[in-house]
């Protein structure tokens, strides 16, 4: 699979969340305590940008409807009603630079 640069690590500090795009899909990339992980960024509810939303932990709340994602696993953490899990992408980084995988 391909992997594609999306940003420089030093620019995404701990504790950060930044939105990303890889090849029209709308991706959030977060550094939770200098670990690197990226999940998809449209809430699969109603399409809330997930990358805007509130990171607290590994914890993204959406801001359109506050459901709560594991950004690590892309798990449902919290909403009254079950979501699908939002796909995770594996992350590495090289050289000081971050690089997503692409699904396939």
């Amino acid at each position: 699979m391909a992997s594609f640069r999306v940003a420089k690590a030093a620019s995404l500090p701990p504790g950060k969340m930044m939105g990303a795009e890889v090849e029209g899909q709308k991706i959030l990339v977060a550094n939770i305590d200098g670990e690197f992980y990226a999940m998809g960024s449209v809430c699969n509810h109603m399409g809330g940008q997930l990358d805007k939303g509130k990171l607290e932990g590994n914890v993204v709340t959406c801001p359109r409807h506050g459901s709560r994602w594991d950004v690590k696993t892309g798990k449902l953490v919290q909403f009254p009603e079950p979501l699908p899990d939002e796909p995770i992408f594996k992350v590495s980084v090289k050289d000081d630079e971050i690089f997503v995988e692409k699904r396939a």
